[in-house]
């Protein structure tokens, strides 16, 4: 018999008692917990007021920053000459810039022909068109010769070309090539007409073939190319690229190796530099045939090349041409001698003048003003007045009692919690007070027209027109009521803010000291708990302890019954 069932033996669901009992006991467990939700929502209210209190800090120190009130605004009369920006400080006034010549960049343009021929012979039956180095692959399609279409493949030769226009055009047209010119001709007794608008291979173009008006049509320029996809040993190149034997090529552009190998392609060499620290851009110009390396920065200034290893600057021609100049930029302040600049933008190292930046964009005549930036200036007081008011807005939703349609009253979570009421009047006194040590005229927010709006703790600008003046005709007093290091608005909100939400604040300490209660609280919940448990256990053994009893009293009775009962009867 399981005795631990509840009322097996006695009948009394005393395993219910028990548990209500449990429960009864609890009472100032769940008073505790109660507590604890309150000190919760008392800690997030503290925690929201902290952080927008940092929100207005951010906006203090920038009012409180002097380089604020020194901002510049710029202005150019004419953008499509120049533009300028001034840095904090820079003397106000108006500045005439006349621009004669705008700065570029140098180049080193390589020997035409760095390429050779289409072929080294005139016999170009063993020459495959896909293979073939002209400027622009050749594509498969048609083309025409006077009215005639001739189909062209990519695997044909170019002598195949030939053949083909010459059997479409009964003889008419006889194509040949040239290796001393690199030219293809194309020769008839009658003026050539070439090409029509249903042309699909671009077999003319590449081959500079152009109409003339003659029996006679020649390439317009060389053919033969550098194929940049083609690796350094197989380009084309006129000079054979060499790397030294080992594959180990360097070449020096400003100063900055560049390696190399013949195995590598001439797009991964050109790109080589361009990644690289030499500052110019490397290219392939296949118009003229020719490598080209232009300086990233403007200016008359040269490109250094040195072959250290092989001959790629050699073979691509580089070192064998010419620097084409760059140019500086020329120009003249308030008609004043000329003045020179590598770059188009005019910094104080050649003008003179702290804290201008002037880009030039085309030469002529343009002025710049140079004046105090108060948008910048009035934004800043208009950010510090947002976050200024929703510290107030906040602290009195947290503290403001309600009522409801019936009449009830509820209390804010802070509303019994003097510290956050005098975090709003102590920001109240800060912002509304007077600035020691300024004239009455100007010496406080409301001689900027900004006032409290007489219901609750928050300010407003009230009179925008005074605000302006003030900025524009006493910056530096204005600059003084804010950021004065003594007795500025701004400094000695600075100093309170930190009492409240520095790392030793008045309010972090408060947080931290709802923290600690309510983790006390969990301390003092699970003591009583284990109490609780504890005279369950006991109630529960006793109440066992009872129907043992109680089973045994049963058992004895029984017996008795069963012998008393048994005698009786046989005397009968």
């Amino acid at each position: 018999m399981d005795l631990g069932l509840s009322g097996l033996v006695s009948g009394l669901d005393w395993r219910t008692l028990v548990d209500q009992l449990a429960d009864a006991e609890r009472t100032p467990q769940t008073r505790l917990r109660i507590e604890q939700t309150t000190l919760g929502k008392q800690n997030t209210a503290y925690a929201a007021i902290q952080t927008q209190l940092e929100a207005l800090q951010t906006r203090v120190t920038a009012l409180k920053d002097s380089a604020l009130y020194d901002t510049r605004l710029t202005n150019t009369s004419d953008d499509s000459r120049a533009t300028a920006t001034a840095s904090a400080g820079t003397t106000l006034g108006l500045y005439s810039f006349d621009i004669t010549q705008l700065a570029t960049a140098a180049k080193q343009l390589g020997t035409a022909g760095a390429g050779s021929s289409l072929s080294a012979t005139n016999d170009v039956s063993g020459l495959v068109l896909s293979d073939a180095a002209f400027a622009t692959a050749i594509t498969a399609g048609t083309i025409t010769v006077n009215g005639k279409q001739i189909t062209v493949a990519t695997t044909d030769t170019l002598q195949t070309v030939f053949d083909n226009i010459q059997v479409a055009t009964g003889s008419e047209v006889t194509g040949s090539y040239d290796a001393v010119t690199d030219r293809i001709t194309l020769s008839s007794a009658n003026p050539i007409v070439l090409g029509s608008a249903t042309d699909s291979s671009n077999f003319l173009q590449a081959s500079r073939l152009n109409n003339n008006g003659t029996g006679a049509v020649t390439s317009a320029a060389e053919l033969g190319v550098i194929k940049q996809a083609a690796s350094l040993g197989s380009a084309n190149f006129a000079t054979p690229v060499l790397d030294g034997g080992s594959g180990t090529g360097e070449f020096k552009v400003n100063g900055v190796s560049i390696a190399f190998a013949t195995t590598d392609t001439v797009s991964a060499v050109l790109k080589r530099i361009n990644d690289s620290a030499a500052g110019v851009t490397a290219s392939y110009d296949t118009v003229n045939d020719r490598f080209v390396l232009a300086n990233k920065v403007t200016g008359d200034i040269g490109i250094a090349l040195e072959d250290v290893s092989g001959n790629f600057l050699a073979a691509s021609g580089l070192t064998g041409g010419a620097l084409a100049r760059g140019q500086n930029l020329l120009y003249s302040v308030d008609g004043g001698g000329q003045l020179v600049s590598q770059s188009n933008t005019i910094t104080e190292g050649s003008s003179s003048i702290a804290g201008l930046a002037v880009t030039a964009t085309a030469v002529g005549a343009t002025t710049i003003t140079v004046s105090t930036d108060t948008g910048t200036i009035k934004t800043a007081i208009n950010d510090f007045i947002t976050e200024y008011n929703k510290v107030q807005s906040i602290i009195d939703s947290q503290t403001a009692s309600t009522t409801d349609a019936k009449g009830k009253v509820t209390a804010g979570i802070l509303a019994n919690a003097g510290d956050a009421d005098d975090i709003a009047t102590r920001l109240r006194r800060a912002v509304t007070g007077e600035v020691a040590g300024l004239t009455a005229v100007l010496n406080q927010l409301e001689d900027l027209g900004i006032i409290s709006n007489g219901t609750d703790n928050s300010i407003k600008v009230s009179d925008e027109t005074k605000l302006d003046a003030a900025l524009t005709n006493s910056l530096t007093t204005v600059k003084n009521v804010f950021s004065d290091p003594t007795n500025g608005l701004a400094t000695k909100l600075t100093t309170l803010l930190e009492n409240f939400i520095g790392a030793s604040g008045s309010l972090v300490a408060r947080q931290e000291n709802l923290s600690k209660q309510s983790a006390a609280i969990d301390v003092q919940v699970a003591d009583l708990e284990r109490i609780v448990l504890a005279n369950r256990d006991r109630m529960m053994q006793s109440f066992v302890a009872m129907e043992t009893a109680q089973a045994q009293i049963n058992q004895q009775m029984q017996y008795l019954q069963n012998q008393f009962g048994g005698s009786s009867s046989s005397s009968k």
